[in-house]
């Protein structure tokens, strides 16, 4: 039917490629309303309402639960052959899937075709995410939920409103597995998402169905949005473009890396650093980003591109924070060689050097009207400069410790300083009078910013928390806890709908500040979680944590039981003895501390490291303990009467993991020297040497054939003589790879989003105990 319209149209020989337009003008022809009589006039809005029809009958006729037919919950989409995927998504299908929400807001009755769409999406929204992952379009997911939304915001249609909202946060919560193993929307996806979301309760049927025990998890969406991951060093500095379409992130493994924080996904990588990249900032016109680094030079990039620009060298130190002038004129650079210097952007000319600090310059900002410049540092003062001249106005002091960050509110008026000494201060620029300290963070501030309007200041500390705070009264409005590691920068976006947050995890954290709703704390310790135990009857599981305590949980419930106090310092590692009837801890106050787990009553204290106890063993008949410390020794006692029976020295760094096999005949233990060693317990001989990874878990299976570790299980038979005296387990072999992935008898079948990833695991049978940063405890039941 197209053949005589060769000289207009790009007429394909095949049904894979589309049809094209040679000349727009033939477009605008169709499409003229004033042809409307014309046999070639095309109604735009009513062929578009035919088109998202067509393509929701093709999705519907064709869209299924594995629609690939994929072996496993974990298999990779890079895994997946490309004839595989165009067999059971052929074009019309593929197009359907990529196009019909483009069709559907452009369409004649778009209220009309909400019934339609709402009925659709009930049924069919998991299987489309699985075939937009499959197709490689997995991060146009939530662009085109939103576009949907905005699209039905003057229509009377709440409930499709938040249907699409909900789905939005759930795919935003898991963006990254989606694009990698698809499948992971039906495992992941439902299981992490909050117990009252929208998609979770619609599509609960679609849960594993070898999932017994769901984890316990929020009630209802938090503040956080999502989780951004791909740097792989600690992020040290977060910086939103002035249009609020890029965020840039500076890592401590030497990239730059620019990200779409509508959609999470990666859009570039910069490189050229030699070194840590310490902070980035984006010009007043967003057409450059600067960087600074440990390398002692700013570097100047074109972000459009990618392309570096201009490399500013004269620091002698590390470039500790870069910030531009509102105009876009200065670029001001702080450094450990204790100067600002100012430089024109334009030229990469030095214009000015400041001079006057005693420590590091670990941070500078401009003030909204460019006649400030404000300069913290390690001599724990504030300086004011006037850029113009280079002259010093003004020294704040107040802090007791390094001045790490400062931001000027919107206005002018305040100028807010974060310090290593935990506070938060407010600074009135017109007197540089002190009017407020804002104290709730456990350790030092390491960022401040405030939101566009003003009316909320957020800090990020070493204390893995980001903290918002009302700047006029100074009272804390919300704490935000997801991270594991120190939080090292934050940043608003220009509309004030998104905070970012860049932390020692590794991560990129954006929340929505305006929630009012604090993430959800779950019952558990006050701080991390290092160690988790099963009594041998699995009815109870032990935790330490660096809150220095050991908890006593109830698996079945979740619930805890007891808190038992004693040690001065962290927990490092907890043991149940295979009758039940003792609980060992090893902790950072170099002790060994026995325990009846009946009564919470203390019965033994065993003293012989000399340093901190990182992981403890009982022999499978129970008349041995083992426990490795950062004294790199092996130590064996009894502990029925206390005494210490052995020393097993051979390791050259600290010992992070013992484990005993389930006939007693071998003592393995995992160690920061990248070695595992095999020790005959009996008599304390060293049989075997194994050169690994660093070792941070090791635990046998039942079965003795394998060892779990973190680095995934090892077949124990082809590193031993022994002969195992038990048959393989009935139960699923279950372990944790990389902290990310659960494993079924050595597949992978779910996913842990960052947030729910453990500090420690252990497994009983066909559950399994994860230990979290946050200090909560969390359960996996699998089913038989």
């Amino acid at each position: 039917r197209l053949d005589q319209l060769h000289s207009v149209l790009s007429v394909p020989n095949n049904f894979d490629t589309p049809v094209r337009l040679l000349h727009l003008s033939f477009r605008d022809f169709l499409l003229d309303h004033h042809q409307e009589k014309s046999k070639f006039w095309i109604d735009e809005k009513y062929a578009n309402q035919r088109l998202a029809n067509r393509c929701l009958q093709i999705m519907q006729g064709s869209l299924e639960k594995n629609i690939c037919k994929l072996p496993s919950e974990g298999t990779q989409r890079n895994e997946i052959s490309n004839d595989s995927i165009q067999h059971y998504i052929p074009p019309e299908l593929k197009y359907a899937c990529q196009y019909w929400a483009h069709h559907l807001v452009q369409c004649t009755d778009l209220s009309g075709m909400m019934h339609n769409v709402y009925l659709f999406l009930q049924v069919h929204l998991l299987h489309w995410a699985e075939a937009m992952s499959l197709l490689g379009l997995a991060s146009e997911i939530s662009g085109i939920l939103d576009r949907l939304q905005t699209a039905i915001s003057g229509n009377d249609s709440s409930l499709i409103s938040d249907f699409l909202h909900d789905a939005k946060r759930f795919f935003l919560k898991i963006r990254q597995i989606v694009d990698q193993a698809p499948l992971q929307i039906y495992c992941a996806g439902l299981i992490f998402a909050p117990r009252t979301g929208i998609v979770r309760r619609k599509f609960k049927r679609s849960l594993p169905t070898w999932i017994c025990q769901l984890p316990q998890v929020e009630e209802g969406w938090s503040a956080l949005i999502q989780t951004i991951e791909g740097h792989s060093g600690r992020v040290k500095s977060v910086a939103f473009s002035p249009d609020g379409r890029l965020l840039a992130t500076g890592s401590s493994d030497k990239t730059v890396r620019l990200w779409d924080p509508a959609t999470g996904a990666l859009t570039q990588t910069l490189e050229g650093h030699f070194d840590s990249v310490q902070s980035v900032t984006f010009s007043p016109d967003g057409h450059l980003l600067a960087t600074g680094s440990d390398d002692k030079i700013v570097r100047l990039w074109d972000p459009a591109t990618g392309v570096p620009t201009q490399t500013l060298e004269g620091h002698l130190d590390s470039v500790e924070s870069v910030a531009f002038s509102p105009d876009g004129r200065l670029l001001a650079s702080g450094s450990g060689d204790q100067t600002v210097r100012l430089w024109d952007p334009a030229t990469g000319a030095l214009t000015q050097t400041l001079e006057g600090h005693s420590g590091w310059v670990d941070s500078v900002v401009f003030s909204p009207d460019g006649r400030l410049l404000a300069s913290g540092s390690g001599d724990q003062t504030v300086r004011l400069w006037d850029p113009a001249t280079g002259a010093l106005t003004q020294i704040l002091e107040g802090h007791s410790d390094w001045v790490r960050s400062m931001a000027f509110s919107p206005d002018g008026r305040l100028l807010a300083s974060s310090s290593s000494d935990k506070t938060v201060r407010l600074w009135d620029l017109a007197t540089g009078a002190p009017i407020q300290t804002l104290e709730s963070h456990l350790d030092s501030v390491e960022s401040v910013a405030f939101s566009p309007d003003g009316r909320l200041l957020a800090s990020g500390s070493d204390d893995q928390t980001v903290r918002l705070w009302d700047p006029a009264t100074g009272a804390p409005t919300q704490t935000l806890e997801s991270h594991s590691g120190s939080v090292r920068s934050v940043s608003f976006s220009p509309d004030g709908r998104l905070l970012a947050s860049g932390s020692g995890d590794k991560t990129v954290r954006l929340w929505d500040p305006a929630t009012g709703a604090p993430t959800q704390t779950l019952e558990g310790h006050f701080d991390s979680v290092e160690s988790v135990a099963f009594s041998p009857d699995g009815r109870l599981l032990a935790s330490g944590s660096s809150d220095k305590t050991v908890r006593l949980w109830d698996p079945a419930r979740g619930a805890l039981t007891q808190t038992l106090e004693g040690h001065s310092d962290w927990v490092r590692s907890v043991a149940f003895s295979p009758d039940g009837r003792l609980l060992a801890s090893g902790s950072d106050d170099k002790t060994v501390r026995l325990w009846d787990p009946a009564t919470g009553a203390l019965t033994q204290t065993l003293e012989g490291h000399s340093n901190w106890v990182r992981s403890m063993a009982f022999s499978p008949d129970g008349r041995l303990l083992a426990s490795g410390s950062d004294d790199q020794i092996v130590r064996l006692w009894d502990p029925a009467t206390g005494a210490l029976t052995q020393s097993l020295a051979g390791h050259s760094g600290l010992v992070r993991s013992v484990a005993f096999s389930p006939d007693g005949r071998l003592l393995v233990s995992g160690s920061g020297d990248q070695t595992v060693r095999l020790w005959d317990p009996a008599t304390g001989a060293l049989t075997r040497t194994l050169k690994v990874e660093e070792i941070t878990t090791l635990e046998f299976s039942h079965s003795g054939l394998y060892l779990h570790t973190n680095l995934g299980a090892f077949y124990m038979q082809s590193v031993r003589d022994i002969p195992t005296p038990h048959p393989p387990h009935a139960t699923p072999d279950i372990s944790i790879e990389h902290q990310q992935w659960i494993t079924m008898n050595g597949k992978r079948v779910l996913w842990l989003p960052a947030e729910s990833r453990p500090t420690c695991f252990k497994i009983n049978g066909n559950v399994l105990a994860l230990g979290h940063a946050s200090g909560r405890i969390s359960f996996v039941g699998f089913c038989m």
